[in-house]
C-alpha cells in the first residue's frame, strides 16, 4: 500500500504480546499457496530442505506468524512425503491446509486474536509473504497493508526471520542455542541437493495415481446429498446459491436502447483500480452490508466463508461490490472502504445502501475512474456486481483489457476520455448529475458519445467520450443488455 508511508520517526513502540514483538514490517502470515508456484517441484523441493536445515540448525518461526502450506495438487505432498521432508516444514508450521485457493485469494482465515488486537489497536503496517500469484491492495488479509509475492523457500525464510526489513544478504535468520549466528546462505539448498531429492522422491506413477482419482471424492463429498432430475431446485434459504435476476421480465425482443439521463456517481475513483477493489474475493466483515445479510439468515461469522466461496449468491455479490477495506472512493473523502456519498441529500452511507436508495429514486448510475480501470484478475463479479447495483456506464481514463470485455458482457457501458481529458483536467468531483447522449436506437462499435455534466450551481460541463464497445459482436451484446440475456434469447427462439 504505497498510499501510506510509515514516518520511522513516528513509529509507535512495538507491542510486546506473550510470545514477542509485533511492530511496523512484522510478518503475520507466510504461506507457500497457489496452483501455480506450488506445481514446481524445485522450489517446493527447496522450500522442503531449507526447513530441514533450518530445524536442523535449531531455528523456529516467529509465534506471530501464521503459517500455512496449501498446494494445487496431491502429488506435491506426495513427493514431499516420499522425500522425507514434510516433517520438517510441519515443525515449522508449513503443515497442509488444503489444496487449492487460500492465503492468494484472501481464504487465510483470520490472525490470532492476540496479534489482530495489537494490530488493530496500534494501526500497525503488517504484512504477508505468499507463493502466489497476486498481491493487489486488500486482496490478501484485511489487517495486512502490504503483501510480498515470494518463492516458497523464500517464504520459509521471512516466518523465520519473521519482518520484511531484513536483508537476507547480510542479516542472520535466528541463533542457534549456543547465539551462533545462521544466515540464509548456510540453509539456502545447492542446485544439486534440490535435483537428488527430485530424483529420488518424484515419478510418473504418482501423478498417474493422483490425477486418475482426482474426480472420486472423498466420503465426505460423496455423501452429500444432490438433487435429480432435468431442472434446478432452487433453495430459498440457502445463503450459498441463488436463482439470480439477470432474466427477470426477459421479453423475447430487447428494448430499444436509449440515453443515459440524470444519472448519479455511486463511485469516484483514481488510477490503478483492480477487480479486487470492486469485487473482493476474500473475507466478509460482520458489520458490512454482506455480513449483516448473514448475520440476518442465522449465519454466525465462523461460518462466513468469503466472497468467493458465496459468488453463487448474488444477495452477497451485491453487497460485496466495492466492498474492498481498502477502496477509497473520492465521494467519501478521508475514509477507507465501501462509502459514498448519497446526492442530492449529502448523506454519507454504504455503496450497496446508495445504491439501493438511487434504485428507489429511478436514478441511473456511473462510476468515475482515471487510468487501468479493471486491472488485476479477470473476476466476473466486478462486472456482474456493479451491473446488479444499477451502474449503466464507466468513464475512464484506460480500460484493463479482459474487464472492458466483461462490462459489455453484462450490459454496462465502458466509456473512455478522450486523450488529454479526465476528471481532473475537467474540474469533475462526482457530484454532479451525468447525461450521455448518442446511445439512443442503437451503437457502432466505437462511436463517440456526448457526456454532459451538471454541477450543483447550474454550470455544466461537456465532453465527448470513445465507446469502448469494440465489435460488432458487442453491439448485439449491448442491444440485448448482455450477452447472458443474448443467448438466452438465442436459445428461445431456436437459434445457437
Amino acid at each position: 500500500d504505497t498510499s501510506r508511508t510509515v514516518d520511522p520517526e513516528a513509529d509507535p513502540q512495538p507491542v510486546r504480546l506473550d510470545h514477542g514483538v509485533v511492530r511496523h514490517g512484522s510478518v503475520v502470515i507466510a504461506a507457500i499457496t497457489s496452483c501455480t508456484n506450488t506445481s514446481n517441484p524445485s522450489v517446493m523441493v527447496a522450500a522442503g530442505l531449507l526447513a530441514k536445515k533450518a530445524v536442523e540448525a535449531g531455528l523456529e518461526t516467529k509465534p506471530w506468524v501464521k503459517t500455512s502450506l496449501a498446494p494445487g495438487s496431491r502429488v506435491v505432498t506426495d513427493y514431499l512425503d516420499a522425500a522425507g521432508l514434510q516433517p520438517y516444514l510441519d515443525k515449522l508450521g508449513f503443515s497442509l491446509v488444503g489444496f487449492g485457493c487460500t492465503t492468494c485469494i484472501g481464504n487465510s482465515g483470520p490472525l490470532p486474536d492476540e496479534v489482530a488486537g495489537a494490530v488493530a489497536e496500534h494501526d500497525l503496517a503488517v504484512v504477508a509473504v505468499l507463493s502466489g500469484n497476486r498481491n493487489f491492495e486488500g486482496r490478501i488479509h484485511p489487517q495486512v497493508r502490504a503483501s510480498y509475492l515470494a518463492s516458497p523457500p523464500l517464504c520459509v525464510a521471512y516466518a523465520i526471520a519473521g519482518h520484511i526489513e531484513v536483508d537476507l544478504t547480510a542479516d542472520p535468520l535466528g541463533h542457534t542455542a549456543d547465539g551462533t549466528p545462521i544466515y540464509l546462505r548456510d540453509v539456502w539448498p545447492s542446485p544439486d541437493e534440490v535435483r537428488e531429492a527430485i530424483e529420488a522422491s518424484i515419478s510418473p506413477e504418482q501423478f498417474e495415481r493422483e490425477y486418475g482419482r482426482i474426480f472420486e471424492g472423498d466420503e465426505h463429498w460423496n455423501a452429500l446429498p444432490s438433487p435429480g432430475g432435468p431442472m434446478y431446485a432452487w433453495d430459498a434459504s440457502s445463503t450459498y446459491v441463488q436463482e439470480p435476476p439477470f432474466f427477470v421480465s426477459l421479453g423475447p425482443e430487447p428494448q430499444a436502447a436509449g440515453d443515459v439521463v440524470g444519472a448519479r456517481c455511486l463511485v469516484k475513483v483514481g488510477d490503478s483500480i483492480t477487480t479486487d477493489h470492486i469485487s473482493p474475493a476474500g473475507s466478509i466483515k460482520p458489520d458490512s452490508p454482506a455480513g449483516r445479510y448473514l448475520i440476518d439468515r442465522g449465519v454466525e461469522q465462523r461460518d462466513f466463508n468469503s466472497y468467493g466461496a458465496r459468488r453463487g449468491n448474488h444477495e452477497v455479490m451485491m453487497r460485496g461490490t466495492f466492498a474492498n477495506v481498502r477502496l477509497r472512493n473520492e465521494l467519501a473523502p478521508d475514509t477507507e472502504g465501501p462509502s459514498t456519498t448519497h446526492r442530492p441529500s449529502g448523506e454519507e452511507m454504504t455503496i450497496y445502501d446508495a445504491a439501493l436508495r438511487y434504485r428507489d429514486e429511478g436514478v441511473p448510475l456511473i462510476v468515475l475512474a482515471g487510468k487501468e480501470y479493471g486491472s488485476g484478475s479477470s473476476r466476473d463479479w466486478a462486472a456482474k456486481g456493479p451491473a446488479l447495483l444499477g451502474v449503466r456506464a464507466v468513464i475512464a481514463e484506460s480500460f484493463e483489457r479482459i474487464h472492458r470485455s466483461n462490462l459489455v458482457g453484462m450490459g454496462v457501458l465502458p466509456l473512455q476520455f478522450r486523450d488529454g481529458d479526465s476528471a481532473a483536467s475537467l474540474g469533475l468531483d462526482g457530484t454532479e448529475t451525468y447525461d450521455v447522449e448518442g446511445l439512443a436506437g442503437g451503437i457502432r462499435p466505437r462511436q463517440t458519445a456526448r457526456v454532459t455534466a451538471r454541477r450543483e450551481d447550474g454550470r455544466a460541463v461537456a465532453f465527448e467520450v470513445l465507446v469502448r464497445v469494440d465489435m460488432a459482436a458487442e453491439v448485439e451484446y449491448h442491444r440485448n443488455g448482455g450477452i447472458l440475456q443474448m443467448v438466452l434469447r438465442q436459445m428461445l427462439a431456436g437459434r445457437t
